[in-house]
């Protein structure tokens, strides 16, 4: 058996893996080892075999996890946490419940573009799902609206975080495929303000059409609505702050998350923030950081393996050869993403199937900045779709109160919405792309 056999098969056999419930990172380190040990003890012996790949086991990890750009994920999550224990969300979710409450399913509305205000300083899907569970859906359930629509708004709503820098998830694409962290951050911007005004829309079009899910909420004054503005304008300040400091040339990514963290923190310790709430934003951003450097260490391994077994040159040969436009084997690509996602947590299988699909892609003629963003956006869906759905645990962790079936009942009309947003973005390429082009004169 060659190289390339062994890899098809160990690859099956991880699917197995995962979808028997094997956490992801584990089972990419184990097949990537096992995978290295099967390829060089054709070569060496199984001994010296065994050898090369307890060095390689040992060494890849290490060696990729203090790329310096991996080190802005804890900085990018760290301001989200702070941003909540400083009270920052809860003057963001008022500021846009008094602004669109007024419309039908308002604190819906309201949830949504306030979980995209929040995005821009969270970076990270699930700490804005469990802020907002929080903060929102108390709201709502106390004005009557249907509480699984009010769960699956949060944990839809949550998701938005994937696409607006600065997004820990794009900053992994980034690192994978080799592409610019600063283009990357830059092009997720406008599609997430296009994906968050289609979930907008869509809660509008479900109170309008089922008159229970949810009233409006009127009564506020013009005056009400302006002075709901300055509780709000911190987070955008960090906002501006994180992007003149990248696109200014003042710092690097790494650098401008650093200081949007102390920014946040000097804000938080000036409204009061106690030692036990920077320590829970603390155990929480490690907490998170654990998590996802762990799958990536797991599968680091896995991907070194498939460098040497060729599986990502067969593929990207296999693609391109096809006698078929590529804008349909594109969407064969993105379907396969819609189901993997039904099994696998967002970053796990980015970083699984990029090293197969992504030279691929290339090869077709698309653009890898555009492309980041359309898998990006697919990578949504697995946060909303059962049986992994990530976002739905966390909102039902969070509310006892509400089982994890009804949030998945309340979430699954958003993956109608990502399908449209992603349909928006294929057919408008320029949405993704004429941000980064005119910022970084492309």
């Amino acid at each position: 058996m060659d190289a390339f056999e062994i890899g098809l098969w160990l690859s099956g056999l991880l699917v197995v893996l995962v979808l028997v419930g094997v956490r992801v990172a584990f089972a990419a380190a184990f097949i990537g080892f096992m995978g290295l040990v099967a390829i060089f003890a054709q070569k060496y012996g199984i001994e010296k075999g065994f050898l090369i790949a307890m060095k390689m086991a040992g060494t890849i990890p290490h060696s990729k996890a203090t790329t310096y750009a991996l080190s802005l994920i804890p900085t990018f999550i760290l301001i989200g946490y702070l941003a909540y224990y400083a009270g920052l969300t809860r003057a963001l979710f008022e500021a846009a419940k008094r602004w669109v409450g007024w419309l039908p399913g308002g604190l819906g509305v309201a949830t949504v573009f306030a979980t995209a205000g929040f995005a821009a300083v969270s970076g990270a899907s699930v700490a804005t799902s469990a802020v907002f569970a929080r903060i929102a859906i108390p709201e709502m359930l106390k004005l009557g609206y249907d509480k699984r629509f009010a769960a699956g708004v949060v944990a839809a709503g949550g998701t938005l975080a994937s696409l607006i820098p600065p997004s820990a998830i794009l900053v992994i694409y980034a690192i994978i495929v080799e592409q610019s962290v600063g283009q990357l951050l830059l092009a997720g911007f406008l599609p997430g303000v296009v994906s968050a005004l289609i979930y907008g829309g869509l809660v509008v079009f479900m109170a309008k059409t089922r008159k229970d899910l949810g009233p409006p909420v009127t009564g506020f004054t013009w005056g009400e609505r302006f002075s709901s503005l300055p509780g709000a304008m911190p987070i955008f300040a960090v906002v501006a702050i994180i992007i003149f400091c990248i696109y200014g040339g003042w710092g690097t990514p790494t650098e401008a998350g650093a200081l949007g963290a102390f920014v946040v923190l000097v804000m938080a310790l000036f409204k009061g923030m106690k030692w036990g709430d920077l320590r829970g934003a603390l155990l929480e951003s490690a907490k998170l950081t654990v998590m996802i450097f762990t799958i990536i260490w797991g599968v680091l391994l896995y991907v070194r393996f498939l460098g040497f077994a060729d599986l990502p040159g067969a593929f990207a040969e296999w693609i391109s050869a096809l006698d078929q436009p590529p804008i349909v084997t594109l969407l064969m690509i993105l379907a396969a993403y819609a189901v993997l996602g039904m099994f696998m947590d967002a970053i796990g299988m980015l970083l699984l199937t990029l090293p197969v699909v992504f030279p691929a892609v290339v090869a077709l003629g698309y653009d890898p900045i555009w492309f980041g963003i359309i898998v990006v956006k697919m990578a949504e869906l697995c946060l909303i779709t059962p049986p992994i759905g990530l976002n739905c645990f966390v909102v039902a962790g969070v509310r006892p109160d509400i089982s994890v079936q009804d949030v998945f009942r309340g979430a699954s009309p958003f993956f109608i919405a990502d399908v449209i947003t992603v349909a928006v973005l294929i057919a408008f390429p320029q949405i993704v792309l004429w941000l980064p082009n005119l910022v970084l004169g492309n």
